[in-house]
Parts: C-alpha cells; sequence; structure tokens
C-alpha cells in the first residue's frame, strides 16, 4: 500500500475514489471476489482515512460482514488497513506537533522516531522520549483528516453503510443518525479522548491484568495525544498461544468490556485488533480510546439486571430486562430483536463456552434477517433502537471476533460475577 499521498478531504474528490470501486457505500464494495479488486479496495480506502478506511478495518476483521465466499480474500487484504494504513508525512506532522504543542519538536521531546509504529484512519503513533527518559508513544492526527470525516459523514451512502456494518439499516431515526456522526466527530478530539482514558484508568485500577497508558497531559492537545509507551503481542500471535493462555487473555477482555459497561457505565465502542497489546499471565494493553459510548443512566441498572439474569440462567428474568432495555412493546418485532438479543448473550447463558468464527458470523446474520423482516412486517409493533444501543452493536460484533481468533472455551458467567454486586 502507498504511503504519504495527499489525503482527498472534499466531498467530491472523495465520491470520485469511492467510485472507482464500483460503490459508494460501505458495503457495496465488498462484493467483489478477485483478489486484485480487494487489494484495490483496501489501498483507497486507506489513502481516503476517515469513517471510509473505518468501514474498511471493520470488514477486514469482523465475522458475518462479507459474504462467505469473499471472505478470506477481503480480510487477507484488509489486513493492511488494520495493522498499516498510509501514512502523513514525516514534515506534516513535525509541523503539527508544534503548531499544536506550541513549541519545537525537540524541545518537546529528547527523542523522536519519524517512522510511525502505526497508522490508522484517523491518526498515525510515533514512538518518542520524554527529557526525563520515559518512553512514550505520540498520537498525531493526520493533517486534513478533520474535513474528511466531515465529507464522509455528509455522504448518504457512507453513513448507510456504517449502520449496516453495525447491525441495522434503513431503520434508523434521526436521533440514531446524529449518535453515529456524533461518535465519529468525537474521534477527532484527542483532548476528549485523553479524559476518556483517564476515567478508563480509574475504572480498573488494581486489576493487574488490565494495562492502560497514563496520559502526559503537557505533551497533549486537541490533534496530539502523548501516552506511555505499552508493547505486546499481536492478535494474530495471541491466537497462537497454547489455550489456557488464551483462555486468560479472554477473561481479562471480558473483564476490561463489562465492567466498563457494568460498572464504569461506558464502553469503548472501537474493538480494533490493534487497540489490543497482548502480554503474559493474562495481561492486556488497552490504547485508543476515541469512540467511547457512555450508557445512558435511565438504562444502566436494566443492563445489570440482564447480565445477572444472563449468569444466573434465568430466562423469564432476562426476557423481562430486555424488554425494558430494548424498549419494546409486544408483537412480531419484539420476537425479532429479543430472540437476537438471547442469541447474544449464549456465551454467559451456557458458560463455560467457547466463541466461534461461525457464531459471530450467525450474530450478524440474524440482524441482518431480522431487519429484512422488520421492512416487510405488517404490524406496528417497530420501535426504534433506542439511544446507545447502535455502538453495542459494534461493540458486541467486534468484540466478539476478537475473541473468536483466540479460540478458548471461557466461563464467562464466573468472570461477571467477580464484578457484579
Amino acid at each position: 500500500m502507498s504511503d504519504e499521498k495527499k489525503l482527498p478531504s472534499g466531498r467530491l474528490g472523495r465520491l470520485v475514489r469511492l467510485a472507482e470501486l464500483g460503490a459508494r457505500t460501505g458495503i457495496g464494495l465488498v462484493r467483489r471476489d478477485s483478489e486484485g479488486a480487494a487489494e484495490r479496495a483496501a489501498e483507497i480506502l486507506g489513502n481516503l482515512r476517515g469513517v471510509a478506511a473505518k468501514l474498511g478495518q471493520m470488514a477486514g476483521y469482523v465475522d458475518g460482514l462479507v459474504p462467505e465466499e469473499h471472505r478470506d480474500v477481503y480480510q487477507r487484504s484488509m489486513k493492511t488497513l488494520l495493522s498499516a494504513a498510509p501514512r502523513s508525512s514525516p514534515d506534516a506532522v513535525r509541523r503539527l506537533v508544534e503548531e499544536e504543542l506550541g513549541a519545537p519538536l525537540d524541545r518537546l521531546f529528547s527523542e523522536w522516531d519519524d517512522e510511525p509504529v502505526a497508522s490508522a484512519s484517523i491518526g498515525q503513533v510515533h514512538r518518542a522520549r520524554m527529557p526525563d527518559g520515559r518512553e512514550v508513544a505520540v498520537k498525531v492526527q493526520h493533517p486534513g483528516v478533520a474535513e474528511a470525516v466531515e465529507s464522509d459523514l455528509k455522504n448518504a451512502g457512507l453513513v448507510e453503510g456504517a449502520l449496516a456494518m453495525m447491525g441495522t439499516r434503513r431503520l434508523d431515526s434521526k436521533s440514531v443518525l446524529e449518535e453515529i456522526r456524533a461518535r465519529f466527530r468525537e474521534e477527532l478530539d484527542y483532548t476528549l479522548e485523553a479524559e476518556r482514558q483517564k476515567t478508563f484508568a480509574r475504572a480498573h485500577e488494581g486489576d493487574p491484568q488490565i494495562i492502560i497508558p497514563p496520559v502526559i497531559a503537557d505533551r497533549s492537545g486537541r490533534r496530539v495525544l502523548t501516552t506511555g509507551f505499552v508493547r505486546g503481542k499481536s492478535l494474530d500471535e495471541a491466537s497462537r498461544l497454547p489455550e489456557a493462555e488464551r483462555e486468560a487473555l479472554c477473561r481479562t477482555l471480558w473483564r476490561f468490556v463489562y465492567k466498563g459497561c457494568l460498572v464504569a457505565e461506558m464502553f469503548n465502542a472501537d474493538p480494533h485488533p490493534g487497540n489490543y497489546f497482548f502480554g503474559e499471565d493474562g495481561k492486556v494493553a488497552f490504547i485508543d480510546f476515541g469512540c467511547v459510548q457512555p450508557i445512558p443512566e435511565r438504562r444502566r441498572p436494566v443492563a445489570r439486571r440482564l447480565h445477572r439474569a444472563a449468569n444466573d440462567r434465568d430466562e423469564k428474568a432476562f426476557a423481562e430486562a430486555a424488554k425494558l432495555m430494548l424498549e419494546t412493546r409486544g408483537g412480531a418485532h419484539e420476537m425479532r430483536v429479543l430472540g437476537y438479543l438471547r442469541r447474544a448473550f449464549e456465551p454467559q447463558f451456557a458458560s463455560p463456552y467457547r466463541i466461534t468464527r461461525a457464531y459471530v458470523a450467525s450474530l450478524v446474520d440474524h440482524m441482518k434477517e431480522a431487519g429484512k423482516e422488520t421492512l416487510q412486517a405488517a404490524d406496528d409493533s417497530f420501535v426504534p433502537m433506542p439511544e446507545g444501543m447502535l455502538f453495542m452493536n459494534r461493540l458486541q460484533f467486534g468484540f466478539y471476533s476478537v475473541l473468536a481468533r483466540l479460540d478458548a472455551s471461557v466461563d464467562y458467567a464466573a468472570v461477571e460475577r467477580t464484578f457484579l454486586p
């Protein structure tokens, strides 16, 4: 994949590039089955960055989003977007850091590596060293990416593609569309991300397996975020560890996600495999808190009831809590969405449970089928997706896909009992 190309930020220029793929949405482009078409899709989406690249990344690791017959070709090509998206030029990055932090780079850092250790859809990360010797990771926003994201969010096809990849399409109220736009815009504000990273660190303080690098406040701003540097195995490397070690990693991941949801009352809605660094003894380091979804206050006690019922295998209590959570009103739509939610909680009901790629794909298929049936339904039982649930779908599909690659049998209900009162 080529690097350091000019980022097209205007709406027309981005539409032209998407049109090269034969699609203007995030879904249409994954229907092609040739290796060359998939590689070209990865290159174009990578150079577009912004929301367009995020859709390619999701399709690259979430099972079930790409048709089975195209999955291997597409996911193999999309790995470049997961690990090394196109980067911005060293000169442009240096200028942005100095402008944002108000000082020459050599005064801010005693060492600076122009070669990024990672590059993603919104920014790239450079290794540096503080004057006091601390090794740090400096995340720098791609110059021009804010304009690119705004252009993408005005592209109805791309937003629809994002909705489809999170399990819903053409069924959404104006509030849900604004929710997706708000979350993506928030990812451009590294000041907000720094505060959220500190909140997550406080929530998991004292857990030796959960590592969240500290924020270096005086080297951070709206477009630059400096934190402690972390190392560890990639998901591919961790997936080759003995099963006992993979099981320990799965327990840590589950605790991070669902303690965040049920105790800290917020969750990191971007379960990108590149955001996890796997260590020994079940240790996992977590980075990137740009896309965070707060749990609405009225739904917090209901969420805890839902999880307790699943852990206790109480089907009746689960169904009652699910109705409250999803704000249903009976009828065929309620049956469809409750059926999906019950299947999504199978890892707790059937613990110990091995989450597989086939299971994740079945969840995605179940959601797609429920959407089709709702569009064709004759009754009036449909209710819009409640606030906050859209990004829960993104979390569930992506997070379960990560666990599926670790491929271990885990007692997830027992894990939840360690932090749910």
